[in-house]
């Protein structure tokens, strides 16, 4: 169980999760403005947003995106501005192989804190690495970038939520 204090993180990607790819992604959202610089933002479910602050988690951009997820993405699926991560310069080199360039970052980031990370990159050498670096609870949930986030992947973040906070 965690405190109030430790209320679980939740580092959220754009691409994959919340913009699916490929012809199977779904249809488009015709009811939003098209964004001149990346058409694919008209597959951003307008709903997604509430669902995501329904969870009762701190919810954290960890996305190429950076700041600009709040200025495009959050409006359009009715997040406020969160807050980002910012990415330091990475040495891959340096890395165990498989190991994506961000976990070492978001298990920084999060301080101890319980937290989930929503990417549609994540890897068994990423799971490996968070369970033997990080001390506190978390859950490494990918997203299949062709579908986005689905009920399926609500109820699995949901459960793991309920599994470490405080009733």
């Amino acid at each position: 169980m965690t405190s109030a204090a430790e209320r679980p993180i939740l580092f959220l990607d754009v691409d994959g999760p919340l913009i699916p790819f490929g012809s199977s992604s779904g249809p488009l959202h015709s009811s939003m403005s098209p964004d001149q610089g990346n058409p694919l933002l008209e597959r951003l479910a307008p709903g997604i947003g509430p669902r995501l602050i329904a969870l009762g988690c701190d919810l954290v951009w960890a996305s190429t995106w950076m700041d600009h997820a709040n200025e495009v993405v959050a409006p359009r699926i009715g997040l406020a501005k969160l807050p980002v991560l910012e990415w330091p310069d990475v040495n891959v080199d340096e890395s165990p192989r498989g190991l994506h360039w961000k976990t070492r970052h978001l298990v920084e980031w999060s301080n101890r804190r319980p937290f989930i990370w929503v990417d549609d990159e994540i890897s068994d050498m990423d799971r490996l690495w968070v369970a033997a670096q990080h001390p506190g609870p978390s859950l490494l949930h990918r997203v299949d970038p062709s579908k986005g986030l689905l009920d399926s992947d609500f109820a699995t973040l949901a459960g793991w939520l309920r599994s470490v906070m405080p009733r």
